[in-house]
């Protein structure tokens, strides 16, 4: 079983490339929606969270307190490192546990934090979904109604870009200018023909 992960900065579209490769049959893990459900629902997952950060970690519902968290690790690179150390090892077994359970030739690891998280190390291929910044910038503002001074400060959370690109076997670029169909097919290709 092949596993490839898919990251990229925010605003750069690789929420909408993954929905590609789930288009041409290759099962998807998103690990911004896996997260959330681990950190609900394991129980050694929740204690440790409530340790680090807080009863308000949990609402009345024992529901994860997203608006709490965000508050918490937002512009604090200390605790954002420390929540992605707590919360990284559970979500990266759920994975690989989900990864066996597939029966195609490859699957998608959608996750931010590839390079971040050192999963790369685990993972057969990286691709990259490169947007310039502006285009990432003004995409986030109108989709999330947020201000530029807010996503810049998101960005500076995450890996440069080019950085990225050059620790990556592929790259997609998601610039308005290029279609990002045919660079889809073309690696999809290139990683069926290969076993």
């Amino acid at each position: 079983m092949i596993k490839i992960g898919v990251t990229g900065g925010i605003g750069s579209g690789k929420t909408m490339i993954c929905e590609v490769f789930q288009c041409l049959g290759v099962p998807v893990f998103n690990a911004d929606i896996e997260a959330k459900k681990i950190m609900s629902s394991d129980k050694i997952l929740k204690a440790l969270l409530i340790k680090e950060f807080g009863a308000k970690t949990f609402d009345k519902k024992n529901k994860l307190n997203n608006k709490y968290i965000a508050e918490v690790v937002f512009n604090k690179r200390e605790k954002l490192a420390r929540l992605n150390s707590i919360v990284h090892p559970f979500l990266f077994t759920e994975f690989f546990i989900w990864a066996k359970k597939q029966k195609t030739n490859y699957v998608v690891l959608d996750a931010a934090i590839i390079f971040e998280s050192k999963i790369n190390k685990k993972l057969d291929y990286v691709i990259t979904v490169y947007a310039p910044p502006l285009l990432r910038i003004k995409r986030i503002m109108k989709r999330d109604n947020v201000t530029k001074e807010y996503v810049v400060q998101r960005m500076k959370n995450q890996i440069d870009d080019e950085k990225k690109v050059k620790l990556s076997d592929f790259v997609i670029y998601n610039d308005g200018k290029q279609m990002v169909m045919p660079q889809v097919l073309k690696i999809n290709k290139k990683i069926t023909t290969q076993r």
